[in-house]
């Protein structure tokens, strides 16, 4: 079975011709970094102008690597939320044209499903395992008991962890995307212990994080230093938030684990993925979480955590080989949840988390 994935749900345009035998033919990705670092953020109208400039000749370029013509594939995947909906508006219809014009199944693929599955792809992890899903717009503990089958077990009550590393980026002069650049600094520092930072729901009950008092704890560091940092203040604020993160991520895994165990006593992996994912200091501290409570750590390569349209074309290759398709009448969607059953948590502004897209 060969499949074409499609993915501009954010500020990435990308194409992938994956095949059920886990093979990534092709795996095209198109950065936007350059056109959202002047304004610090993604900024969605130049997003969706991005991904219609340039979807059809990544996919023409993602087809001509795979070797393969549009006759050849069995069905076309892409984003169908949630996201940025102009963005994702794109993708399906593109999707949905391919489909029509060949005859073809069209699948919409939840992106976070993208990400929850990525693991079977890459290291054909079997059912059950626990997700921990961390990126800019998300942070949740899940349970994958198989394809579309997904149990919240913890997320976040105010920010997503990405998203604490791309303000705390810009508190400390970094610039955009915060995720790498707060890595990077946080390798420079000199001493990673000299910040204290507040550990937000450390030892509490439950698997839910929250990450705006940190950033909080951040902000007031810099005002202390006069809003002016050195190069070394800035690397060592940065390894103290790191290292906060990781720490923060490895206790709420630990809870979550536990209560896994329970429900699934034959055990499974336990899954990071998602942008966050990358961090290699978050890797290395969850690692040995799941060294100690004797349980298969994996996280998918580098490239494929962030967003990529490798994870899309495998996700429809999962649901299509269970018989499912969508109809060309699929509506974009910019709220997805995974587990539409849970409810939602009500931060400390009001605001229910547990809904972000």
């Amino acid at each position: 079975m060969i499949v074409l994935g499609i993915e501009t749900s954010c500020d990435e345009t990308a194409a992938a011709v994956v095949t059920d035998a886990r093979e990534i033919r092709a795996d095209v990705v198109l950065s936007q970094l350059d056109d959202h670092t002047p304004y610090g953020g993604v900024v969605p109208e130049i997003a969706a102008r991005a991904h219609l400039q340039h979807l059809d000749g990544l996919i023409r370029r993602a087809m001509d690597e795979a070797g393969i013509g549009f006759g050849d594939l069995d069905a076309v995947a892409a984003t169908g939320g949630p996201g940025l909906i102009g963005g994702v508006i794109v993708g399906v219809m593109t999707a949905k044209a391919i489909a029509a014009a060949r005859g073809l199944p069209f699948v919409a693929v939840n992106h976070l499903e993208g990400h929850a599955l990525t693991a079977r792809l890459t290291d054909d992890v079997a059912f059950p395992y626990l997700l921990l899903l961390v990126s800019g717009g998300h942070c949740q503990l899940l349970a994958v008991e198989g394809v579309g089958r997904y149990r919240r077990l913890g997320t976040t009550i105010d920010d997503a962890v990405g998203e604490a590393f791309d303000k705390t980026a810009k508190l400390l002069g970094l610039g955009y995307p915060g995720g790498p650049l707060v890595e990077k600094a946080a390798a420079r520092a000199t001493n990673p212990a000299r910040f204290e930072l507040p550990r937000p729901m450390l030892g509490r009950p439950g698997c839910d994080f929250s990450f705006s008092g940190l950033k909080t704890a951040v902000r007031r560091h810099v005002e202390e230093l006069g809003g002016v940092l050195s190069e070394t203040d800035r690397d060592d604020l940065a390894a103290a938030f790191q290292a906060t993160v990781a720490e923060v991520l490895a206790d709420r895994c630990g809870r979550a684990i536990r209560r896994f165990k329970e429900e699934h006593p034959q055990g499974g992996a336990l899954v990071v993925a998602g942008g966050v994912a990358a961090n290699k200091a978050i890797r290395s501290r969850l690692s040995m979480l799941a060294e100690k409570q004797r349980m298969r750590f994996v996280a998918p390569p580098l490239r494929l955590c962030t967003d990529n349209a490798a994870m899309i074309a495998w996700a429809g290759i999962e649901r299509f080989r269970l018989g499912e398709s969508d109809p060309l009448n699929f509506a974009p969607r910019p709220r997805w949840p995974l587990d539409p059953d849970a409810a939602p948590v009500i931060g400390r502004a009001g605001v229910g988390a547990g809904v972000k897209a």
